[in-house]
């Protein structure tokens, strides 16, 4: 049966994200980027032969004061707290579970149900950073570099 709603029952993140930025005293609204041509492809094989990795957006510690987000790549075992201290709407979802921004025991199960072929050996985290030059030039290359170094053919990336 429809339901009318007198307002969205979905989080509007390009409006929370110029909203943000405008409250911090940005002079131009935020633009998302957006690319012509895009670096992905199509698996050369099935994803039940891959290898996959997972990136997440969550930061190792909390971010202290001048503290800037650090990349890192992690043994996927390694069962430690991840954090975010950026913009997010916390009425929307919250951290309590951390299969919603690092799903290992999910990855897990679906190679153990051979679904995927294998798991990286490391997750990578890639804390939330609001400069795209940085992601783009920075970042992003370095976490590509990682995950071909553990021979990472697909990637699930799960942002915060």
């Amino acid at each position: 049966m429809l339901q009318r709603r007198t307002h969205p029952s979905f989080v509007r993140y390009i409006d929370k994200s110029r909203e943000y930025y405008a409250a911090q005293g940005y002079d131009k609204p935020y633009a998302w980027a957006h690319y012509a041509d895009v670096p992905f492809c199509g698996l050369s094989k099935p994803l039940a032969g891959s290898r996959i990795g997972l990136v997440t957006t969550a930061d190792r510690a909390p971010r202290e004061q001048g503290r800037d987000a650090r990349l890192y790549a992690e043994p996927v075992e390694r069962e430690e707290r991840l954090y975010t201290e950026m913009f997010w709407d916390r009425d929307a979802t919250h951290t309590d579970d951390p299969e919603s921004f690092l799903p290992r025991a999910s990855m897990a199960r679906q190679r153990d149900a051979g679904r995927v072929g294998s798991l990286s050996p490391r997750f990578y985290g890639l804390p939330t950073d609001y400069s795209q030059r940085r992601t783009l030039e920075h970042d992003a290359p370095r976490i590509e570099a990682w995950m071909r170094e553990d021979g990472v053919e697909a990637a699930v990336l799960v942002a915060l």
